[in-house]
């Protein structure tokens, strides 16, 4: 398929730049993915369209204050000839400016790959400063991501984590231009396991009244860990999708979580997964025979029309890029017609778009 098949028009104004104040209070397009029929709700009421016995995933994974500012670390004077080395001090000093670090995926206890702007001024043993909280030094290039850094700093209880929460900004998407007042509104009510670089955004509708009221009619939530990168903002520019290199990210599998969807499926529930980082978690996992069992690893499967789906039977997830990997997935889910009509459709009925935009459902 072409990627310029999933293109379409949206109006900049429709693009949410803050959430609304109650979070299940958005508006809920649900589709029906073998008639194509659309029924608009609100996401409130998403009780009422899952069935007792149906079991909703969830991706628990909690977004960090990523995004970080670093001053480049000037070398010793001594270190060099003394006139030459003040020289050049002064001639940094003049030229320094703020160096933006948005850490992306953990390799070590320490050790981040980083996005990095400018990456000019990120070389190979470069060491900069954050705001005195700790140090960073650039250790190797890596094509296509940016650096990866290895951050030092004293002891403290929580780490790189506990210093983030200090001196770290929510690395909000580029189409979100506001600022964000309450960081846990880029947040799920359930997230708890740090590492995300974006929120998994289909689950910020949930409020812990909604996830109770889902419990007592009967349905079963069980949740999955998947760290989300910055690459799933990124939009696809190979002509074909086909020839599109898929971003990895982390992810895992508990053994409870294996045991409550094979379960179901033995015995013909239905398995919503809530978000396409979920969808991934689930296909990568089950996707020999559809079978699920406790694993931890990292994840790249690309999902797009003509792919069988061996776990999942819903999905909520919001609305995407155009010519995103995201509309691709959901477009393999639902079918790429009833994709295409279903974002015509929210676009004429003005629902909200992206991250803190409206909801679908589809079933």
């Amino acid at each position: 398929m072409q990627t310029s098949d999933f293109k379409f028009e949206l109006p900049p104004e429709l693009i949410a730049q803050h959430p609304i104040d109650r979070r299940d209070g958005s508006r809920l397009l649900c589709l029906d993915r073998d008639s194509g029929k659309i029924i608009h709700s609100h996401f409130y009421n998403i009780a009422d369209l899952l069935l007792p016995g149906d079991v909703l995933v969830l991706n628990d994974s909690r977004v960090i204050p990523a995004r970080i500012f670093g001053e480049k670390i000037s070398k010793d004077p001594l270190d060099t000839d003394c006139a030459a080395g003040i020289n050049a001090v002064k001639e940094e000093k003049a030229n320094s400016s703020q160096v933006e670090f948005v850490l992306l995926r953990q390799k070590d206890i320490d050790l981040w790959e980083c996005l990095v702007k400018p990456g000019k001024k990120a070389k190979v043993n470069t060491k900069f400063d954050f705001s005195g909280f700790m140090q960073g030094q650039v250790i190797a290039e890596i094509p296509d991501v940016g650096r990866l850094v290895k951050f030092e700093y004293d002891n403290v209880t929580g780490g790189i984590y506990h210093i983030l929460e200090h001196i770290g900004h929510m690395p909000l998407p580029p189409y979100i231009t506001k600022k964000l007042v309450n960081k846990e509104r880029y947040q799920t009510v359930y997230s708890n396991q740090p590492g995300s670089a974006a929120a998994a955004t289909a689950g910020l509708h949930f409020t812990p009244e909604l996830l109770k009221k889902l419990v007592s009619k009967g349905v079963a939530i069980t949740y999955v860990t998947l760290h989300v990168g910055l690459g799933t903002f990124r939009p696809v520019k190979t002509k074909t999708i086909e020839e599109h290199t898929m971003h990895s990210e982390h992810y895992f599998l508990p053994q409870a979580t294996a045991d409550t969807i094979n379960r179901a499926k033995s015995n013909g529930n239905r398995v919503i997964a809530t978000g396409t980082t979920a969808c991934r978690v689930l296909e990568t996992a089950g996707r020999d025979n559809g079978t699920l069992y406790e694993y931890e690893g990292d994840t790249d499967i690309f999902i797009y029309p003509g792919y069988d789906f061996k776990v999942i039977d819903g999905l909520i997830t919001n609305f995407h890029l155009p010519e995103s990997t995201l509309i691709m997935l959901t477009a393999a889910f639902a079918g790429y017609k009833n994709i295409m009509n279903a974002y015509q459709t929210a676009v004429g009925q003005k629902y909200r778009f992206f991250s803190f935009g409206d909801a679908m459902l589809i079933l």
